[in-house]
């Protein structure tokens, strides 16, 4: 009798062993870029201004998910990359289309502003949702708005108002403005007089340079002469490029500091923010890439770690649940930037403060104390919602 009863409890022990664990759900990423993107020309960024990043972004969703291994595992989940790149944003909803039809619900999108619009409306009303790592235009955070469109990087007018308020703050009231003759020059000099006029600044005057070799054309490249005449506090150089913001410094007619595309700038994340655990980000995506982390790099991971955050409270991989807490008002989430960051319900732009720095120093973080709001700090920065003209 006891032979039998241990036999059985040594069957059982054995069945028991044998026992296979439940598979895993799999949870991937898609990350879509252009195959030769002029944002990352090694002639832009030779002269880039203090936005651009040293390189591609894409490693910041690699970190993200290895930091998110351990906790993706606990909840069943395994998390994976799945690249895809083209020649336009044709070429990219092909990509998308492919990767969603074999289970990919999560997409980085690294490309102007223009593609990312193209690739949202694609897929209007699909169960996918799209994270902007790149696009700062504010177009469409307002009415090329999509549902399933998020943006982790920050828009051209969240960028202004951080300067405004900073130049409020020092009591920089007069505004030189200098504008160059790219399309995003002009987005981001209209998102300027926006904030200049939202926190009371005085632009005194608004000159347009060109970088030319044209003899007829030299005096608008003159730094000495577009800062001539006109008196003012501060510089406002709108320059997507950099080349040309780069030699304002220290060539100004009047000694003024710079603001903008150069001297200081407002980004959504700098290489030598110290606080709130940033050193160690920076490190991990430094070992990565073997360049420092930019704006961009930030936004991808943030991309990530707002889906594993998702994930983790709602206990799996489910799309549904994962989109609705991601977009929900309980959602908070550590960008190491000292704020808990969510997204707004009217444009789905992450709230996050930005670093006001300049090539090797984060001067201040905006919002700027003594700036208020009625609901959340973080929304005096951008389109508040009085201000949205996105419609979902």
């Amino acid at each position: 009798m006891l032979k039998h009863t241990l036999r059985r409890g040594l069957l059982a022990a054995l069945a028991a062993l044998t026992v296979l664990p439940a598979a895993a759900a799999q949870l991937d990423f898609g990350y879509l870029a252009l195959s030769r993107d002029a944002r990352y020309h090694e002639d832009r960024l030779y002269v880039r201004n203090l936005a651009q990043g040293e390189g591609d972004p894409e490693p910041g969703l690699e970190v993200a998910l290895k930091e998110s291994k351990f906790n993706a595992k606990a909840v069943g989940v395994e998390l994976g990359i799945q690249q895809a790149r083209a020649d336009d944003a044709k070429g990219l909803i092909a990509e998308l289309e492919r990767l969603a039809a074999a289970g990919t619900r999560y997409f980085l999108i690294d490309a102007p502003g223009t593609v990312v619009a193209d690739v949202a409306a694609a897929v209007k009303g699909r169960d996918l949702l799209l994270f902007n790592i790149s696009a700062h235009e504010d177009v469409l955070r307002q009415k090329q708005c999509q549902a399933n469109l998020l943006h982790t990087a920050p828009s051209h007018a969240m960028q202004a108002d951080a300067l405004a308020q900073y130049l409020v703050s020092r009591k920089w009231r007069s505004v030189l403005m200098l504008q160059g003759p790219q399309p995003e020059d002009a987005l981001i000099a209209q998102a300027f007089e926006r904030s200049a006029k939202r926190f009371g600044l005085k632009i005194e005057a608004r000159r347009n340079f060109i970088l030319s070799n044209d003899p007829r054309e030299r005096d608008m490249g003159s730094v000495g002469l577009l800062t001539s005449e006109a008196d003012y506090d501060v510089v406002f150089v709108a320059d997507s490029d950099g080349e040309f913001a780069r030699s304002v410094p220290y060539r100004t007619v009047r000694p003024r500091p710079v603001v903008g595309a150069e001297g200081l700038a407002a980004l959504g994340w700098h290489w030598s923010w110290e606080r709130n655990g940033a050193p160690q980000l920076n490190g991990r995506f430094e070992r990565a890439a073997k360049y420092r982390m930019s704006e961009a790099g930030w936004a991808a991971w943030m991309a990530a770690k707002t889906v594993v955050e998702a994930m983790q409270r709602t206990g799996g991989a489910d799309f549904a649940k994962i989109r609705a807490y991601l977009l929900g008002p309980d959602i908070t989430i550590d960008g190491f930037k000292g704020h808990r960051l969510s997204f707004r319900s009217w444009n789905h732009q992450l709230r996050q403060p930005m670093l006001l720095a300049t090539h090797n120093a984060v001067i201040e973080s905006a919002p700027i104390q003594g700036f208020m709001h009625q609901t959340n700090t973080l929304d005096t920065l951008g389109f508040d919602e009085r201000e949205s003209e996105c419609k979902f």
